[in-house]
């Protein structure tokens, strides 16, 4: 004997405003528009419009860039007469053999590790989400929470490179520049966090009413 249909908000007609949380009852096609909010005048979706495509679409453009982010120089500094340019991961091997492991290691963490976890995690929910799958709903709804939250600290790197172009002038004797393949790097933290925000982690439980 099959069980009712679990009760949700969908399943019972009400929507929630994205922007503000007020909840309201939905008035017209629970999957298309259903007005605007009274409180906040924001748009009413009872799921993100085309939030998988988009996703997808975001996520592509992200791992495009992310090549000529690591392979392009970010830094141009100048000592003495002698010019060295560096990417992020030759920036963090720098650190490492001169003994400043900390920084390397954040630099590392927040550049590298996190941009590619962000997007694995979000690739491995789409595709999750696609199969309706019904595994750990819980967990994946918890890696989702945690992939918006630590989007943000990618931008260290960017930090790193803003402050030391701007304090580090001295002419002939020391003097950094940024070069384009900080502008890849920046295109692919927002772009990865424009991608968590378009996915609407309300579809990891639509699985779960479509399998009963």
């Amino acid at each position: 004997m099959s069980q009712p249909p679990s009760l949700t908000a969908k399943t019972t007609g009400l929507v929630s405003c994205t922007i503000c949380h007020l909840l309201l009852q939905n008035t017209r096609n629970p999957e298309g528009l259903t007005g605007k909010c009274p409180r906040c005048g924001a748009v009413l979706h009872s799921r993100k419009p085309n939030s998988i495509i988009r996703t997808w679409s975001l996520i592509l453009a992200a791992l495009i860039f992310y090549i000529p982010a690591n392979l392009i120089p970010i830094t141009k500094v100048t000592s003495m007469g002698v010019v060295q340019k560096d990417t992020i991961m030759s920036g963090v091997m720098y650190f490492f053999a001169t003994g400043m492991w900390p920084i390397g290691l954040i630099i590392f963490i927040a550049s590298i590790f996190i941009p590619l976890f962000k997007l694995f995690i979000l690739i491995f929910l789409l595709v999750s989400v696609q199969r309706r799958s019904i595994w750990r709903q819980k967990d994946r709804t918890r890696l989702y929470r945690i992939t918006e939250a630590i989007g943000r600290w990618s931008m260290v790197d960017i930090f790193v490179v803003t402050i030391l172009v701007a304090l580090v002038h001295l002419g002939a004797l020391a003097n950094i520049e940024a070069q384009n393949g900080i502008l890849f790097f920046a295109a692919v933290v927002i772009i990865t966090m424009f991608a968590a925000m378009s996915f609407d982690p309300r579809l990891i439980w639509d699985a779960k009413d479509f399998d009963e």
